[in-house]
Parts: structure tokens; sequence; C-alpha cells
């Protein structure tokens, strides 16, 4: 199994991504249904370029309407093509994510979308949480907190909201279900980062 180290999708490749992404999200908003990968096998062929769509690959969709949330759900690890990741996500993005209905014919014009690619997440070894801040590059390093059973991520794109590195942190502790003041032995931090589609 070939993983995605790092991100460099051509132009050509972030363009059919996201016509597959919006073609995706088009035929779930008009009778439910998940678009199969077979939809897209012609346009495939036809590019020269599309080594990186076949590799293993995690990414995140987010929907925005109107400048505000509609939907994001991703994957943080690689197991399957890229292509094969964004076209599930897309339908999940619009079709799944608990805390949004489904997504709507009429809402279609209305959909600003972003695709995240992730690289492959890497430990940071820190002994406090200071130790993990200085690790981090605002606007650039994604992060993944774990403990037990608790994970989650913020994007890059969160530095936006959150830019100072301590309330990154802490609101994405809560996130996983932790106390923002919780830190432990057992924690484990990843960073990443994102070649983002728009």
């Amino acid at each position: 199994m070939v993983h995605m180290p790092s991100v460099e999708l051509s132009l050509e490749e972030q363009s059919f991504l996201k016509r597959v992404v919006k073609e995706t999200i088009r035929i779930a908003a008009m009778d439910g249904r998940n678009c199969p990968l077979s939809h897209f096998e012609s346009d495939l062929q036809g590019m020269p370029n599309k080594d990186q769509l076949l590799v293993d690959g995690a990414c995140f969709i987010t929907l925005l309407k109107r400048g505000s949330l509609r939907g994001c759900i991703g994957t943080l690890d690689a197991y399957r093509p890229l292509l094969q990741d964004v076209a599930s996500n897309a339908y999940s993005a619009a079709m799944s994510d608990p805390r949004f209905p489904p997504v709507t014919v009429e809402e279609l014009e209305l959909l600003e979308l972003s695709i995240s690619v992730l690289t492959n997440p890497q430990e940071i070894f820190v002994t406090t949480e200071a130790d993990l801040a200085s690790a981090l590059e605002p606007n650039v390093d994604g992060l993944i907190i774990q403990d037990g059973r608790h994970r989650a991520t913020y994007l890059p794109s969160v530095w936006e909201q959150l830019p100072e590195r301590t309330d990154f942190i802490r609101e994405l502790k809560s996130k996983a279900g932790l106390s923002q003041n919780y830190w432990s032995s057992t924690i484990r931090c990843f960073k990443y980062q994102v070649q983002s589609i728009k």
C-alpha cells in the first residue's frame, strides 16, 4: 500500500477533484444516490497525469453556505485511493454530517466547497502543552490530539478562528471530549499540512 507523504497535486488533478465533488453532491442532492466512481472513469482515463489520485490519500471536504459551515467530513488516515476518499467524503459532507440536514437541490448554487488533502500525520513527541504549542506553525499545521478513545483534529484553516496556539490546542482538547487543561503522559499529538483546493 503506497501512501501520500506530501501533497503535490497538479492543476489538472485539482480541477478533476473539484468536478468529482460538485457532481457527487449534485447527484446526492437530486436523488440521494452516492455517485459511483465509474461515472468519472472516462474523464480519468483521458488524464495524462493521474498518479496522485490513485495513491492512498486522506482528505476533508468542507461545505460553506453564505460563509457558514454547512458540512465537513474527512479522513485522517490514508487507507484508500485519494479519488475514492474525495468522492466518499463529498457525499458524506453533503448527506451525512450529523450536525446538518442533507443538502437540497435548492442549496447547490449557494455552496462553496473546499478540499483539504492531508499529508501523512507526523507524531510530535512533547511532554507539556507549552512544548506542543511551540512545535506548531500557525496557519500551516493541522493538529490531531488523541488519548484513549478521545480523538479530534483541527485543519490548518481553523487557525483563522483561533490564531493563538494555546486557544487552538485547548479548544481541540474540548472537541476531543477532554478538559481544556487536560494533559497526560498518554496523550499523543500529530501534525500535518494540507493542500487546499477551492
